[in-house]
């Protein structure tokens, strides 16, 4: 039995949302976005929210709130934030009797949304089972989808769809068309905090964002273009949150792209200590994390502090420009030292643009000298790099298997005595056809309720695993997510694709910056 207390009032209406995180309700509840949404639709007039996740068993999938069955709502929206969510997206349809086929739906049939991550980048893989993609954040865009679908409520679904396509930011396959991403230009008008506690969440904590967005220019990260430019909320914003979490005795947990970077972030740790709360916080960089900022996490409990040098050598962390050096890991350890903390988690990635076998063997080389300088307890986790879109990773090809499993056998024999972990090369390869795929992987995804079916539906279908993932793309090669504008150009990528190559730097963000031009009129 869940047990849960909603820490708003909920105005009610005629619209009923469903509100469906296509994961397990412990995944979900743990994810701020999930309480973001359900507070912004329920405390609007006209509409009624309720939750949806993926059944333990399967099941019928029924609301949180009312164990009312999922085809019996008018919309269904899916916060995708992994590709892996694909799978659960099309089963939570099926089990709840909808057809996951948008072009068979009828009149009768809810309308289906798709926001998240995943759809602000690359909508194709679910563009034939998604009606409408929310491009960008909810809170900028969701009140006007919602006055279209409010106010064509007795149109026929085809005529709702071309009116709902007309919305700034949201993407229709029906109808398509260049679609821009929109975001919060000020985050102090929309404060993000748990809204529902809970006991039974990954994360037992009253969540609260400090930031969005990160201005690193890291070249393997999504997030960091798709959710440009970086914002950061008030340290006063942010205390009148933490006061009113007071009273429910849960930890803190910060949320953000890079805790450390918020310009506050030891006032805040020791506003929150003062309060006699605790904290965690999503991340930090060891290049901007702080002495005070470690202790205040050692404080609250931490046994374990994780870092992510992402790569061992000097040339990779130039290729993938992610800014930290091996004095910022080497201090971070030793913060931690200092403030009592034993154990560290490290990590990595394999299979990067320009990687040579010699840049793994660095990474052994790094986490031999770090064991031995914190004699602590240390876990490595190594995980195959995914190119993404709309970073200037994306036309590059995702590794050979051979090289992978050979990187991966050459870290186990080399970091004996090392506690090592990493995702399995199988389900690296799926999550990069899916990260990369187009219109023709959504057909496959119809009737794939999980990774192995996909394998064998992909192969039935006749699709080529090597056009998908080996390939380098070219530059001028249309590209299934280019429908989308993030802000900035192609030839930004293309140009921080050739830094890359040339081992040069990006520097980060900067007040009256224009590089990228998400900044230009704004």
């Amino acid at each position: 039995m869940i047990h849960e207390k909603i820490l708003f009032a909920k105005s009610g209406g005629r619209l009923k949302f469903a509100l469906a995180y296509p994961n397990l309700y412990r995944v979900g509840m743990s994810n701020l976005g999930i309480h973001i949404i359900y507070e912004l639709l329920n405390l609007r007039a006209g509409v009624t929210c309720e939750r949806f996740f993926l059944p333990e068993r399967d099941a019928l999938p029924l609301s949180v709130e009312s164990q009312t069955p999922l085809n019996k709502f008018q919309v269904v929206g899916f916060a995708v934030s992994f590709e892996p969510d694909y799978f659960h997206v099309v089963k939570m349809l099926k089990l709840g009797k909808i057809n996951p086929r948008a072009s068979e739906r009828t009149d009768f049939d809810p309308i289906i949304i798709a926001g998240g991550p995943c759809a602000t980048f690359n909508p194709a893989p679910l563009s034939k089972i998604v009606d409408a993609f929310v491009v960008g954040e909810g809170e900028e865009i969701l009140p006007q989808l919602i006055d279209e679908i409010l106010a064509t409520e007795n149109l026929p679904r085809l005529q709702r769809l071309e009116k709902i396509s007309q919305v700034e930011g949201v993407y229709v396959p029906a109808f398509p068309k260049k679609t821009s991403r929109r975001w919060v230009k000020d985050l102090d008008k929309f404060p993000a905090h748990t809204t529902i506690l809970t006991d039974d969440a990954e994360f037992n904590m009253y969540l609260v964002e400090t930031a969005r967005g990160c201005g690193r220019h890291c070249r393997f990260c999504m997030a960091g273009y798709c959710f440009r430019k970086p914002r950061n909320r008030s340290l006063d914003v942010l205390k009148d949150e933490i006061r009113a979490a007071k009273s429910f005795g849960k930890k803190i947990g910060l949320m953000g792209a890079a805790i450390s970077d918020y310009p506050q972030i030891d006032e805040l740790c020791n506003f929150i200590l003062g309060e006699g709360l605790t904290m965690s916080v999503a991340s930090f960089r060891a290049d901007s994390v702080t002495e005070n900022l470690v202790r205040a996490l050692a404080t609250s409990g931490l046994k374990t502090l994780t870092i992510a040098p992402e790569v061992g050598s000097e040339k990779m962390r130039a290729v993938v420009n992610k800014g930290i050096t091996e004095a910022n890991v080497f201090n971070a350890v030793e913060l931690g030292l200092r403030a009592g903390i034993k154990n560290f988690r490290l990590y990595f990635m394999i299979g990067l643009p320009f990687e040579e076998i010699s840049d793994v063997e660095a990474i052994t080389d790094l986490t031999l000298r770090l064991k031995k300088f914190a004699s602590g307890r240390l876990t490595l986790s190594v995980n195959p790099f995914v190119p993404k879109p709309f970073t200037p990773f994306q036309w590059s090809p995702f590794a050979e298997k051979k090289y992978l499993d050979a990187a991966l056998k050459l870290l186990r024999k080399n970091l004996r005595g090392v506690d090592m972990i990493s995702e399995s090369v199988r389900s690296a390869t799926v999550q990069a056809i899916l990260s990369r795929g187009d219109e023709k992987i959504s057909e496959v995804l119809l009737s794939s309720q999980s990774e192995n079916e996909f394998r064998k539906n992909f192969r039935d279908a006749g699709l080529d695993e090597e056009f998908y993932l080996r390939r380098e793309i070219s530059f001028d090669e249309p590209l299934p997510w280019d429908i989308l504008d993030q802000g900035f150009t192609k030839n930004y990528l293309r140009d921080e694709f050739s830094r890359a190559k040339s081992l040069k730097s990006t520097p980060k963000c900067f007040d009256g910056c224009r590089r990228c031009g998400v900044c230009k009129y704004n």
